[in-house]
């Protein structure tokens, strides 16, 4: 009867009998004792996930970058859940579940609480990819990666070792395939198999490999890291779109200049990004970009270190600025008009990354009105501060402008004198206005003190976050 129950499962479930067929390797069991996780930095709604497919039959487990911070002590942002369900078996389980990716496709499954929702990412284990056949380009990159298989195989087609972990919240157990504790003993990342054939399987690995080594502090060991430098031209390959996302990531890590310093100690940084060529450049014309660019991922480090959000278009625009900055200076220089030559160097300044990673065309708005108020700060005179500050981006237009205090582009005193205009009442306003005329000659008084409701843009909601 047992056996007739069995192949009857197997019969109704390919996906099962798939698994049972190539589950061969052990992967090493790690009690809590040892790997010490703190049940209080685990999600609700990933343990929820991995309970509902658990009790429906399915293996599920919490994995990836999640179990790699777990071990480490850290609380992570975001929670994977891999499993041998099938993505539309996943997707019946759960009411707010949906089905998203064409070349790994995915579920989402949505939780809705007090505060932003939670989106679990659920993935099928996947096969190795000698059984993916004509799902791989000539080249060997991955083209379609829905072949579904046995968690040994899915671990082995993880990147490093460190990634390759899967956590059993229901007996909190770690199943180590690869040596993945070991290797953060060691602080080391080790990719799994043969570095050469993993980045060309997938040439962004190389990227997630540097970003990694930043935020961990960890060290690529040296079949890791040797390839890379030859292997860079692979990532011209990549979609423009999954390239964008994954730059954005190492941008906005927590650990940006690390990162970057990365790249550049790699030799991936050349015409992958134009914009990085520059802000890499050690001469000494480049030291002014440089400090400012050093100071504005110091300020984006710190502020997503701290649990707070960052704009993507307000970091553009920053990386990008030395390099409009000059454009401007030379349009000027060429006779055209202050406010003119600046828009024509943003058009020159967009126009000059079309050439490697793109940015995206929805953060341009953001970067072009950041950029566009910079010379409104500089006119402290009549109406223009008050208008200024009703500006809906005015926060983020104002934390650029401190930047540029900061790095000693423009004098401190604006940025004071503009913090300063932001916390004062109506009155205060007005006083300073009458200290800017006095400062410049103008003997025709204080301006007029007008009642008037507090500036929505004075709140500190927007800057740098989003």
């Amino acid at each position: 009867m047992i056996t007739k129950f069995i192949k009857r499962i197997f019969r109704r479930d390919p996906m099962i009998r798939h698994t049972v067929a190539h589950s061969s390797g052990s992967p090493k069991r790690i009690p809590k004792k040892t790997h010490r996780i703190d049940p209080h930095l685990l999600s609700k709604n990933a343990v929820k996930v991995t309970q509902t497919l658990q009790q429906a039959g399915y293996d599920a487990f919490i994995v990836g970058g999640a179990v790699r911070d777990l071990a480490l002590g850290i609380g992570p942002k975001d929670f994977d859940v891999a499993t041998n369900a099938t993505p539309e078996q996943v997707q019946k389980l759960f009411r707010k579940a949906r089905l998203i990716g064409r070349r790994f496709q995915i579920v989402h499954v949505t939780f809705f609480g007090k505060g932003q929702p939670e989106i679990i990412e659920v993935s099928t284990f996947r096969a190795l990819l000698e059984n993916a056949g004509e799902h791989l380009a000539e080249n060997g990159r991955i083209l379609r990666d829905n072949v579904w298989g046995s968690q040994h195989e899915d671990a082995a087609r993880r990147d490093l070792s460190i990634n390759a972990m899967y956590y059993d919240p229901a007996t909190e157990t770690i199943l180590d395939y690869h040596g993945g504790m070991a290797d953060m003993q060691k602080k080391t990342l080790r990719m799994i198999g043969d570095p050469t054939k993993r980045y060309r399987e997938d040439p962004i690995r190389m990227l997630r490999a540097i970003r990694f080594a930043a935020k961990t502090g960890f060290t690529l060991d040296e079949a890791t890291r040797a390839p890379i430098a030859k292997l860079g031209k692979l990532l011209n390959d990549v979609p423009s779109a999954r390239l964008f996302d994954e730059i954005l990531k190492l941008l906005m890590s927590g650990y940006s200049w690390a990162s970057i310093q990365g790249l550049k100690e790699a030799g991936l940084h050349h015409g992958l990004l134009p914009l990085l060529d520059h802000i890499l450049d050690e001469s000494a014309d480049s030291k002014e970009a440089n400090d400012f660019v050093r100071i504005a991922l110091a300020n984006t480090d710190q502020r997503i270190q701290s649990g707070k959000s960052v704009s993507a278009g307000f970091l553009f625009a920053t990386l990008l600025w030395p390099d409009l900055l000059s454009n401007w200076k030379k349009n000027i220089a060429k006779g055209i008009a202050n406010i003119p030559a600046l828009h024509d160097a943003m058009d020159e300044t967009i126009a000059s990354q079309s050439s490697g990673m793109v940015i995206q065309r929805r953060f341009e708005s953001d970067m072009r009105e950041i950029w566009s108020m910079q010379p409104r700060f500089e006119k402290r005179v009549g109406r223009y501060p008050y208008r200024l500050i009703e500006s809906p981006r005015f926060r983020a237009g104002y934390d650029f402008m401190l930047l540029r205090c900061a790095s000693g582009e423009k004098n401190p005193a604006l940025g004071e004198w503009w913090t300063n205009f932001i916390a004062s009442d109506p009155a205060g306003q007005d006083d300073l206005m009458a200290g800017i005329k006095n400062e410049v000659g103008n003997s025709a008084g204080p301006a007029k003190r007008r009642r008037r409701r507090k500036a929505k843009s004075a709140l500190p909601t927007e800057g740098a976050a989003d």
